[in-house]
């Protein structure tokens, strides 16, 4: 068993390290855009309402897409987010909801549930893309257009570092400009071909895309982190039980030879006598 655990654990800690890049990589993309966004939509002089995506409605019903892992063995990683899911559905129930779920382990959970589910995803792999995820995107953004939804949350595990991966809920849309002091500054005295209204209808798909992407490259991640942890635990936990075992079959084997050993003392006793 302690093999078997040891060669998941090595085959875990080399996809954990190219996900890690891939995380790092993409979260500086990932800010550039927002900061564009925030720079862009605080020049322009157009009306908020010309740009669906940002259309803030009242919310009456909600989207939900949650990430989870195909795999088990990985500690607690999914049973955390699957619990985050249900928090957060409690917490909205007010509201209708409807799951899009990514992952075999939240559908297999959320079948047995009377939650209302729209879509799911299982075996996207460990080489994701954006091409991979459109079908995920392009519902997420045919409801909220289509005001089949009045939100969508992006539920999903963020990677912090190995040992520290932690269940989050982002808004993913109606996209909420960020504020950012300095993002005008950095866009002011750019020349824009086309304008800056036509380049942000085109920024916000691309930033939905964007968001998307990063939530599965950190739900990778975590999923990998956490499943190294747990091999690593469970080798550790095998070797202490083999030297447990080990220790209790030379106490059994010392008995056995004491008591046979008395045995023939005895019987040389009585054979003397």
């Amino acid at each position: 068993m302690s093999q078997i655990t040891r060669a998941m654990q090595t085959v875990s800690a080399a996809k954990m390290r190219r996900a890690q890049e891939n995380v790092l990589a993409s979260r500086a993309y990932a800010d550039r855009i927002r900061l564009m966004i925030a720079g862009l939509y605080g020049l322009t002089d157009a009306d908020p309402g010309e740009f669906p995506l940002l259309t803030q409605r009242p919310i009456q019903r909600i989207g939900v897409v949650m990430v989870t892992a195909d795999k088990g063995l990985a500690g607690a990683l999914n049973s955390n987010v699957i619990r985050r899911t249900l928090n957060f559905l409690d917490e909205h129930r007010e509201q209708e909801t409807q799951l899009i779920s990514v992952g075999r382990r939240g559908r297999d959970f959320f079948r047995r549930t009377n939650v209302n589910r729209e879509a799911e995803f299982i075996n996207l792999g460990d080489n994701i893309s954006v091409e991979i995820l459109r079908p995920i995107i392009d519902i997420a953004l045919d409801d909220y257009i289509n005001e089949r939804v009045d939100a969508v949350d992006l539920i999903y595990t963020e990677f912090v570092n190995t040992l520290v991966q932690r269940p989050v809920v982002r808004r993913l849309l109606p996209i909420e400009p960020p504020v950012e002091l300095m993002a005008e500054e950095t866009i002011r005295d750019f020349i824009f071909e086309p304008d800056r209204e036509t380049l942000l209808s085109a920024l916000l798909p691309r930033y939905i895309e964007v968001q998307v992407y990063q939530a599965m490259l950190e739900a990778l991640a975590s999923e990998h982190s956490a499943r190294m942890v747990a091999m690593r635990n469970a080798t550790d936990n095998a070797l202490e039980l083999i030297d447990e075992l080990t220790l209790s079959y030379n106490k059994a084997r010392q008995t056995q030879i004491t008591r046979e050993v008395s045995e023939i003392a005895a019987g040389a006793v009585a054979l003397s006598g």
